[in-house]
């Protein structure tokens, strides 16, 4: 399947390259298919690409990278969807934003991602982690183009 992206261009995808979201992600209901692409010119970036939907990718980011002691507590009936073994098996990615001040990164409602089975679901955290944690590490740009 080819999808047509605006920060892309034209991208190749399998279906083994889907993740699908079931019930979309917050505001983005419509939007269940998703490929994560890699950022070319910063590691500690991913791209969080809807299939359905080619002017819509999200940056996304290990959580733990810039918040070595995030804990993420949830429902377990919020990752039934999931279908996962143990929660060992889950990979958990936040949504990283722009605003005046810089970047930041939503810890209040992570993605959680079973890779294996090429499922995910946005979560409400039900610690009060900030929806908009700022980074101050001006290195880590988000970067127009992967």
């Amino acid at each position: 399947m080819d999808i047509i992206t605006t920060r892309f261009g034209t991208l190749s995808v399998q279906p083994v390259d889907e993740l699908l979201f079931a019930n979309g992600l917050i505001g983005l209901e419509d939007c269940r298919t998703w490929v994560v692409l890699t950022d070319s010119k910063n590691p500690a970036l991913g791209w969080l690409q809807s299939a359905e939907q080619g002017h819509i990718a999200l940056g996304v980011v290990s959580p733990r990278r810039f918040v070595p002691d995030y804990q993420l507590r949830v429902d377990r009936d919020d990752l039934r969807s999931l279908d996962l073994t143990t929660t060992g098996d889950a990979e958990v990615a936040v949504i990283a934003s722009r605003n005046d001040a810089g970047l930041t990164l939503n810890l209040r409602a992570p993605l959680v991602i079973n890779v294996e089975k090429r499922r995910g679901c946005q979560v409400v955290a039900k610690d009060a982690h900030p929806i908009q944690f700022q980074l101050n590490d001006p290195s880590m740009a988000l970067k127009k183009t992967a």
